[in-house]
């Protein structure tokens, strides 16, 4: 509503000695004057400019007969001024004009400058005038005065000897006599009239007191801190014809305030709490409404502290009150009582070092012209505590304080309240929450709703014309449009009164004293009357509204005095010869459009609609407006100023489904009457004849007329409604909202039976649903299910400031108060309210239709939260349990599984058992997630398996998931997996373990880790630096300083459990020959690859059908098959047979689904690096190798290049290291690719090459080849690696790979897989795919030796890699470490190997957390 702004400025009074300190002010009824009081002095400030014009200085000899000054009260036309002293005398001065045209300031412009000294009222606007006081009489009244209260034509007067005086403003007492408060009689209420007490003590007189125009009476608070109200049962005001009222229950009264247009008092009490009482209508007893109290919640330290309230005031436009404590500070309430501001509290209450402030003393205040500025006197609180230094150095001045405030529209102009906008208005600026779509960059929503594009199933109106704000625009960004109001329009307007926003939020118009101004978004420019005699001469009384194009207002015409209801056009200059003017009977107090109507609220208590239709003639486009109907509420209406809004809706009690004419439904059905706090809604009667409409022309159609009014509501604020339509989402657009003050929020919710049914008669059509909300609501997104709002937050500049002499700066001793955005969905409370009522079937058709919003699996997981929150950590036993009902509704939808885990994570663990008890078993919702393989939920449901089950339940459910993620290639499961297991494993002894991740090192260190560490088996411990030791978990030989952590029986047996899982599964992708999957696997688990393949290369890493792996290969890495150049084909048979076989390999099903996902080709350097190792150490003395191959060399010195650059220690990575840069490697693989292509090339060899550049596959796939040959070949798998030779189709390879089978340390058994293998691939060539046949005719003459070898061969199983350490030349450590590596393979199974390799493994796994963070960043090696 209200809203702090900025640092409050401080206004300087004259020097002079401390008795001439203002201590009071009072502004006169327009707000442009202020009398401020100082004990023998009073003084008159202007309001804009804010600048003193007159003081008058009373002799010390009166000074002395009268007493100090009091109080002071204006005439209603401001010409007089009555100020009472302490002795009992009341001054009446008069203020009179100085003689001639004569200012005080007056503004000086330059020459030239376009601001005319012609305009008319220009004098009055702009230069403060020049006055003089006068004392005209003095009234003595021989007792002390306590309250002064001016009433309508008359002074009234209450003293300390127990009178009432009513006193003429000329200072007479027209023979009236004062009234003796002993003999008002007092009742509980008016109907047992002259039965009250009568106050009967002598001493009892009024302490405090205010006139309640709306109310026609006075309420007063009592000496003895009773309060009541006083009010005149006939129109005399005597003794006899007074009567009062009080509340039973109040003693402790000490100020009052009266709000007129809501018909509330508000009493401050000694306890420190406000009580806010109105006027029973019928029995004329006075009703608690509510309370203004601090709470304990909020304010701990303060709250029961504050000392009685001091004083209150309420607004210019009574929508909030302002309420100061004896303490000091104050705090600033909406009118039924949400809290917007305290002082008391954060940055107004302590300083940026924590240290406590002095709170702000108020002394008096009172609020300035439409509520902008709170002028404030201060007492002796931080404003004069200071240090002795501080007095010497600066001349103390007495101070008054101005306040800044900005308000919501909604304040001022509540036909806004249809709009789904924010807009906030200050004294000279604007503050929108919709800009354009470049100031809105949303973090939140920009994945669900991009900023440039409306969302599509939004549009304002039903016929979809307009396109509704993006929801990022509405909420993405804390800050707002600001428009600067034009300033010569403000120059002569001053303040301004009423702001609007068109649909679109594009549009601004103000209106400030006279005529108005509009303002274009798009342009960024004001437009402004051409002729400033039109614009003197209009005053609009009773708001703005847009209509399409048109700025629809009703004003008051001066020089015709006339009430007019004109409509100007937004795109034509603004000029009355422009416009549309419709002369209206009465004043209108309200106007609001709805759809093509406009509703007018007029001083005579009749509402009248007009329709509103665009009319063009010829070039001139004008809207024509004409009357459609007139209500006369003069019955209910006791006074036309009460009556807060009106609005017409579509909403009504029906809501369609039982009318005769459904088409009727969205008509402009009801009229609601917000009329002081009470919702009053006055539907069309339906009872009798009804008119089809297409039977007549519809601008002669008459209106059924207006049923009796019912009240809808107490005690609301604002009213929101929309006139869209939205089918999918017709709850919440048919809904009306209300805002309740201290109440909340409360929605009136149509209920729809389900699919078209008919309607249970026992069941109401519209529920009323009271929801708190942590905001106050300023603008409803219907659809969006969202409530905006304004925070005022504060920031602190007092460390600037650190010199004493700074103490007394306003930016020390306050905070900057700045606005900021807020939003907050509701759409839980609905649902749970729901609930409660047992309408699950309406709360189930809500969420359905708000299924698609970005935030509604949010929306669940509150309402979850929230239920079991307030049912678990309950003191008593709930009688009906909501959880189980919210559960149930819960399970409706998908993402049930989600929600529940959601919560659970974010509750602590004593409320779990009370969740699931209501949601289900946590190891039934766990299996649900693995079928419906939501394998990331289920990895969620596992921590809390893991702290409510035994670490075997928990294993039993992590190893079903470990092998579902394995199936589906989901590695960063996976290696959370892998963590997880580990973490129950290590574990074990106490139960149940923390956290899953407990035990996993931190990933800070995880890069340089990962680029240093070094991989060899055989490698100990010392060598690693200690910094990476700790994330090397488990070594082959624990010496290092952190080895006996990890030496335990149960780690080693969790890490061969995990590492027998990891061989499953790749045996499983070897056997089905998915050499893509088993490469990705390794690559992203860190599968230690080499040295399982050599411990499986007579078992499962044996191909056995050459043929199918063949196939497979070419399938899974979209190789297409070798073909015969044209020249060459001689029968179109072999042709026809080709394509046959080319369309069976289609059919092959591929087994796996997934892609190949980011197989790093960085991790084939270290790959190629090992395998030159490998062969180097398998037989360097045969120099075949050179000779069949080239170009051996080169490919070695090409690989090792990146790697010595990098100068780091280790030496051999595993199969997935990765190195510095992708990049380099790329290169480094094309190089081979030329090296392979272009070297040793002879005649017999052309048309080979030609084919292979004409059937390549793609040039990932060949990376990844590659990669896998030479995996294959460290691991000693010569049959694959055939096989990869074979689809390369590179004769260099297979010759290199048969020259390493010839020698003597190869099985013979493979040699004869390899040699039978090959023959089989040769009677499928011939056969099915002749491209292969040149290919297999190059690399016959190898066939042929092999052939040989294998008839030779005595020992089939007389390789063992082990001995490969025996031979003499040693060139390299790294011939030693692979040496070791291969030595593994050929261990059995002992216990040693088995775990030193389980630990390897675990080794491994470490690296692949760190891996994580790098895939994305890797070559990316997924095929597209």
């Amino acid at each position: 509503m209200y809203f702090l702004s900025g640092w409050p400025k401080r206004l300087l009074c004259p020097a002079g000695s401390p008795a001439e300190a203002p201590f009071h002010v009072q502004s006169d009824p327009q707000r442009a004057f202020f009398a401020v009081l100082a004990p023998a002095r009073l003084s008159i400030w202007y309001s804009r400019p804010t600048v003193l014009i007159v003081t008058y200085k009373e002799p010390t000899k009166s000074s002395t007969q009268f007493g100090s000054y009091k109080q002071a009260e204006w005439r209603p036309d401001s010409t007089m001024i009555a100020v009472s002293t302490a002795n009992g005398y009341i001054l009446f001065f008069h203020i009179t004009s100085s003689s001639g045209d004569k200012y005080l300031y007056e503004p000086v412009y330059p020459k030239g400058s376009p601001q005319m000294k012609g305009t008319p009222h220009f004098k009055e606007e702009q230069c403060a005038p020049a006055l003089n006081l006068e004392m005209r009489k003095i009234m003595d009244l021989q007792a002390p005065i306590m309250s002064l209260q001016s009433v309508l034509e008359d002074l009234l007067v209450a003293t300390s000897d127990g009178l009432l005086h009513l006193i003429h403003w000329e200072g007479m007492t027209n023979g009236r006599k004062a009234i003796n408060l002993c003999t008002v009689p007092f009742s509980v209420d008016l109907q047992s009239a002259r039965v009250g007490s009568f106050l009967g003590f002598t001493d009892v007189h009024i302490k405090d007191m205010e006139y309640c125009a709306t109310l026609d009476g006075f309420a007063v608070v009592f000496n003895d801190g009773k309060v009541g109200f006083i009010t005149p049962v006939s129109s005399r005001f005597t003794a006899e014809q007074l009567h009062g009222v009080w509340p039973q229950d109040v003693v402790d009264g000490t100020c009052v305030a009266v709000n007129n247009r809501y018909r509330l008092m508000a009493f401050g009490c000694t306890s420190g709490c406000v009580q806010v009482y109105t006027i029973d209508n019928t029995t004329g007893a006075m009703l608690l409404s509510h309370k203004l109290e601090l709470t304990a919640k909020q304010y701990p330290d303060i709250w029961n502290k504050t000392g009685a309230v001091k004083l209150i005031r309420w607004s210019p436009d009574n929508s909030v009150v302002l309420v100061t404590w004896e303490y000091g500070g104050f705090s600033l309430w909406s009118v039924f009582g949400a809290q917007l501001i305290c002082t008391l509290g954060g940055d107004f209450a302590y300083r940026s070092d924590g240290t406590k402030k002095d709170p702000l003393k108020i002394n008096s205040m009172c609020w300035g012209a439409e509520g902008y500025h709170l002028w404030v006197i201060s007492g002796s609180g931080s404003q004069h505590t200071s240090l002795e230094a501080d007095l010497r150095s600066t001349v103390k001045q007495p101070s008054i304080l101005l306040f800044q405030f900005i308000k919501s529209v909604l304040t001022v102009n509540p036909c806004m309240s249809n709009q789904e906008q924010v807009l906030l208005q200050g004294e000279d600026r604007l503050y929108l929450n919709c800009g354009e779509a470049s100031q809105s960059q949303n973090p939140r929503n920009s994945s669900a709703h991009c900023e440039h594009k409306p969302r599509p199933e939004k549009s304002l109106f039903a016929d979809g014309g307009l396109e509704s704000q993006g929801l990022s625009n509405l909420l993405g960004h804390r800050h707002w449009h600001v428009v600067q109001i034009s300033s010569t329009y403000l120059e002569s307007n001053w303040p301004i009164r009423f702001s609007a926003i068109d649909k679109l939020g594009q549009n601004i118009a103000v209106v400030g004293k006279f005529g108005f101004a509009h303002y274009s978004l798009l342009t960024k420019k004001w437009k402004l009357f051409g002729n400033i005699t039109q614009e003197q001469n209009m005053i609009v009384t009773g708001g703005l509204a847009w209509w399409n194009d048109f700025v629809v207002l009703a004003c008051y015409n001066i020089s015709d005095r006339q009430e007019e209801l004109r409509v100007y056009l937004r795109t034509s200059n603004l000029d009355n010869a422009f416009a549309h003017v419709t002369k209206a009977q009465a004043e209108t107090l309200l106007l609001s459009v709805f759809r093509d109507m406009v509703i007018v609220f007029r001083a005579d208590c009749s509402i009248c609609l007009y329709s509103i239709e665009r009319t063009s003639d010829g070039s001139n486009t004008t809207a024509g407006i004409h009357v459609l109907q007139e209500v006369s509420m003069s019955r209910y209406i006791p006074h036309p100023f009460l009556v807060v809004s009106v609005t017409l809706t579509s909403v009504s009690t029906e809501n369609g489904i039982t009318l005769k004419m459904p088409q009727q439904v969205r008509d402009a059905e009801s009229i609601m009457l917000n009329l002081a706090g009470q919702l009053i809604m006055m539907q069309r009667d339906r009872s009798g004849p009804q008119i089809r409409d297409k039977d007549s022309n519809p601008n002669q159609r008459k209106l059924l007329p207006f049923c009796p009014p019912v009240v809808l509501a107490q005690s609301v604020e604002n009213v929101w409604t929309t006139c869209r339509a939205n089918k999918q989402k017709r709850h919440l657009l048919e809904a009306l909202w209300l805002s309740c003050g201290g109440a909340g929020m409360k929605v009136w919710l149509p209920l729809f039976p389900r699919d078209n049914r008919k309607p249970h008669s026992f069941l109401s059509q519209r529920i009323m649903l009271p929801f708190h909300i942590n905001i106050y609501p300023l603008a409803v997104l219907f659809e969006d299910a969202l409530v905006l709002g304004a925070v005022n937050d504060t920031l602190l500049y007092d460390s600037l400031y650190t010199r004493n002499s700074a103490k007394e700066q306003l930016e020390v001793l306050f905070p900057f108060c700045v606005v900021e955005r807020t939003s907050q969905i509701y759409l839980h409370h609905i649902l749970r309210q729901l609930l409660v009522r047992n309408l699950g079937e309406q709360a189930l058709l809500l969420a359905q239709s708000c299924a698609a919003l970005p935030y509604f699996p949010h929306v669940l997981e509150l309402m979850l939260h929230e239920v079991l929150e307030e049912e678990a950590t309950s003191r008593e036993p709930i009688p009906d349990p909501l959880l189980p009902t919210v559960a149930k509704f819960i399970t409706e939808f998908p993402l049930f599984l989600q929600t529940v885990v959601h919560c659970a994570r974010k509750t602590e663990y004593a409320l779990w058992n009370y969740l699931f008890a209501a949601v289900g078993n946590p190891k039934d919702l766990f299996e649900e997630c693995l079928m419906a393989q939501d394998l990331d939920t289920a990895a969620s449901y596992l921590i809390i398996l893991q702290n409510m089950e035994v670490p075997a339940v928990s294993r039993q459910h992590a190893t079903l998931l470990f092998n579902t993620a394995l199936e589906q290639g989901k590695w960063d499961l996976c290696r959370h997996m892998i963590r997880f297991l580990k973490a129950i494993g290590s574990g074990e002894a106490e139960t149940p373990p923390s956290t899953p991740t407990a035990q996993e090192p931190s990933s800070s260190g995880g890069f340089e880790f990962f680029r240093n560490r070094s991989i060899s088996l055989s490698q100990s411990a010392e060598n690693v630096p200690p910094s990476k030791f700790s994330l090397q978990k488990t070594l082959s030989m624990p010496s290092g300083p952190s080895g006996k952590r990890w030496s335990k029986d149960s780690d080693s047996a969790e890490n061969m459990y995990i590492d027998m899982m990891l061989w499953r599964h790749a045996r499983r992708l070897l056997e089905d020959v998915r050499l893509k999957d088993l490469g990705c696997f390794a690559a992203q688990l860190g599968f230690e690859l080499i040295s399982w393949l050599c411990k499986e290369r007579t078992r499962a890493a044996r191909v056995d059908n050459f043929v199918i792996a063949l196939k497979r290969l070419h399938k899974d890495f979209l190789w297409p098959l070798p073909i015969i150049p044209a020249s060459s084909i001689c029968s179109p048979f072999k042709n026809g047979k080709f394509r046959t076989a080319t369309m069976g390999e289609q059919l092959l099903k591929s087994q796996s689904a997934d892609p190949f996902i980011s197989l790093e080709m960085d991790a084939g350097v270290s790959s190629i690096q090992r395998s030159q190792s490998w062969l180097s150490s398998t037989g360097p003395s045969h120099h075949e190798i050179d000779t069949a191959s080239s170009h051996g060399p080169q490919m070695q010195d090409a690989f090792l290049s990146p790697l010595f650059t990098k100068g780091d220690e280790c030496s051999i990575g595993s199969a997935t290291d990765l190195t510095e840069s992708s990049s380099v490697v790329d290169g480094d693989w094309t190089m081979v690719d030329e090296n392979f292509s272009t070297l040793s090339l002879t005649q017999s060899e052309l048309e080979h090459i030609s084919m292979e550049l004409a059937s390549k596959g793609p040039h990932k796939s060949q990376v990844q080849l590659r990669y896998l040959l030479h995996v294959f070949m460290e691991a000693g798998c010569l049959d694959w690696c055939i096989v990869i030779g074979l689809i390369l189709r590179e004769s260099s390879i297979i010759n290199q790979i048969l020259v390493i089978a010839q020698s003597s340390e190869v099985d013979g058994e493979m040699l004869q897989n390899i040699k039978t293998g090959l023959h089989a691939v040769d009677r499928w060539a011939s056969v099915d795919c002749p491209g292969y046949k040149p290919f297999l005719n190059i690399i016959k003459p190898q066939l042929k030796k092999l052939s040989e070898i294998t008839e030779e061969q005595v020992q089939p199983d007389a390789f063992q890699p082990v001995a490969v350490g025996k031979t003499p030349e040693q060139t390299s450590p790294r011939a030693e470490e692979s040496r070791g590596s291969s030595g593994h393979g050929g261990i059995p199974q002992s216990e040693t190997g088995g775990s030193s390799i389980a630990t390897r493994k675990e080794e491994d796994i470490a690296q692949t957390e760190e891996e994580e963070s790098f895939q994305d960043g890797t070559y990316d090696c997924s095929v597209s």
